[in-house]
């Protein structure tokens, strides 16, 4: 993505969004967005659960994460590691979306203080989507400290069976 591979038109022959990742099924069929692809992957899964309101609350976090959490964890973390030179209107932006980011944090807080997990207290694709970003904010500068449940939760998440990491450190 910084090198500009997402541009090139063999990758937008796969991805005309130019975005990563996208998954390549068995069939050659090509499923871009990463919540598109955990929802296809945990169909018929535990991940997934079978009840219709704890479904669609799945998909209230995944859509959580996507529009209110990403944006500015993931986007202030992405600045941040990649030491990118920033123009006063960009770094009071990147202030602004900093603030935004600790919103998204004080509502995932809220929200865990009385659950283990986001939904019907089951380890879900939910928790896989808002945890990817959760828990390398401290490398966009968010301190976690003031946020106990998250940090109960990332903890929760970190000790589930085939747990990977987003980083090696």
């Amino acid at each position: 993505m910084t090198k500009g591979e997402t541009r090139t038109p063999s990758f937008l022959a796969k991805n005309p969004n130019g975005r990563i990742p996208v998954l390549e099924l068995e069939s050659g069929e090509l499923l871009p967005e990463s919540n598109a692809i955990l929802w296809y992957l945990a169909e018929g899964t535990a991940f997934l659960p079978a009840e219709r309101l704890a479904r669609a609350q799945v998909l209230q976090w995944m859509f959580f994460e996507q529009y209110s959490h990403e944006p500015y964890i993931a986007v202030v973390r992405f600045l941040v590691t990649h030491d990118i030179a920033l123009a006063d209107w960009q770094r009071a932006a990147l202030e602004d979306r900093r603030r935004q980011g600790y919103a998204a944090l004080g509502v995932m807080e809220t929200h865990l203080r009385a659950r283990k997990f986001f939904v019907a207290e089951q380890y879900t694709i939910a928790d896989i989507a808002l945890y990817a970003y959760t828990h390398v904010a401290g490398e966009g500068g968010f301190d976690l400290a003031p946020y106990p449940s998250v940090v109960a939760w990332l903890d929760r998440v970190r000790s589930q069976s085939a747990h990977v990491p987003i980083t090696a450190g």
